[in-house]
């Protein structure tokens, strides 16, 4: 197999092996702690501008089928693993790893040491990298690197989002979904639940929504900055008091901003499908799927109108909010899983009995 190699900003270099697209990439390097779900990972929209690494040694062994896409296409820059299975099996494969990232052009690296670059990371927080294939110097990449754009300070949200408005389920009950880069289950939780629910892109303003006569609103995950997104922020705040709504991950940080908070970066962030939160209104603790960079900081809060009702119990960061008076709340994690657990699934059926 070609050598490929990835460069950290802080001038660490990682030399392994190449699989998938023979290219360059730069962005934010960041590690997922899944043991599975690599596909749906991959396909993940909040990954938007970010190199993945998974902290699981063994990635590929059951290959990629065409029914746990969450979104038409992958949006990781590239994928980073311990050691890679070229070889899958599983009576639902259809292609492998390799020839997935290929098809779209993403680069993987293999064979280096995973548990030293998230050490790494948790250390000293997610870095800017460089994944490639390139055989020039050192000196060359660190300089390539150097270059590579942070995070924040781009829209990836305008780059993951529908560019029209479509409706899916027939159902009773009309849920507008604001697809700020929507994992396809949340359409999937509520269509089950007996919703029709209709898609609108992320800049869609808050006299569109209410003219969709919508029962409720439903903000997704996205990738990026919230702070990147303000257009989302106004039309939210808007909107506030006016129907119920329910925000996951990038809605519920938008949520926080539109009630006055401040959102921050994390050090590293939470990305895998074994986080626990515990519910601080019934004391209970349950595991999570979580993908994200950013939170919501309490004491930016007015503790009159809203209360955090969720917690991380690793590091205290905020998960949920709830309004005190308006069917309104939000969590930072993933209630929609795939992947990850379904220990959450009851907060759509909280949603929709709302309406």
């Amino acid at each position: 197999m070609k050598q490929a190699r990835l460069v950290l900003e802080d001038g660490a270099i990682f030399t392994g092996e190449s699989f998938g697209a023979d290219c360059e990439v730069g962005g934010e390097v960041v590690f997922n702690t899944g043991m599975t779900g690599y596909q749906e990972i991959l396909t993940d929209p909040s990954y938007s501008g970010q190199i993945i690494t998974m902290t699981y040694p063994l990635i590929g062994n059951y290959g990629i089928n065409s029914f746990d896409f969450e979104s038409d296409h992958p949006f990781a820059r590239g994928f980073i693993v311990k050691e890679y299975c070229d070889i899958p099996s599983n009576w639902r494969a259809e292609f492998s790893l390799d020839e997935f990232l290929k098809k779209y052009n993403l680069p993987g690296l293999a064979g280096i040491d995973t548990r030293a670059l998230t050490k790494r990371l948790r250390t000293h927080g997610t870095m800017r990298g460089l994944l490639t294939t390139s055989d020039e110097s050192e000196e060359i990449l660190l300089k390539k690197v150097s270059t590579v754009q942070d995070l924040s300070g781009q829209d990836f949200v305008k780059q993951a989002t529908t560019d029209h408005i479509y409706s899916e389920g027939d159902g009773a009950k009309h849920v507008v979904l604001v697809d700020f880069g929507a994992k396809g289950n949340i359409a999937r939780c509520l269509i089950q639940r007996g919703c029709k629910v209709t898609v609108v892109p992320c800049d869609t303003s808050s006299r569109e929504i209410m003219k969709l006569k919508p029962d409720g609103l439903m903000l997704t995950n996205g990738p990026g900055d919230p702070q990147d997104v303000q257009y989302a922020v106004k039309a939210v705040s808007e909107l506030i008091g006016q129907l119920p709504i329910f925000g996951i991950c990038l809605g519920h940080q938008i949520i926080g901003l539109a009630l006055g908070g401040v959102t921050y970066k994390l050090k590293f962030g939470h990305r895998g499908g074994n986080h626990p939160v515990k519910n601080l209104l019934t004391g209970k603790v349950t595991i999570t799927s979580q993908n994200h960079g950013f939170a919501v900081r309490e004491d930016s809060l007015n503790p009159d109108e809203v209360v955090v009702s969720h917690i991380n119990v690793n590091d205290g960061t905020v998960e949920g909010l709830k309004h005190r008076t308006l069917p309104l709340f939000s969590v930072q994690y993933h209630p929609e899983a795939a992947p990850g657990p379904w220990d959450s699934a009851e907060l759509f059926d909280e949603f929709v009995s709302y309406f």
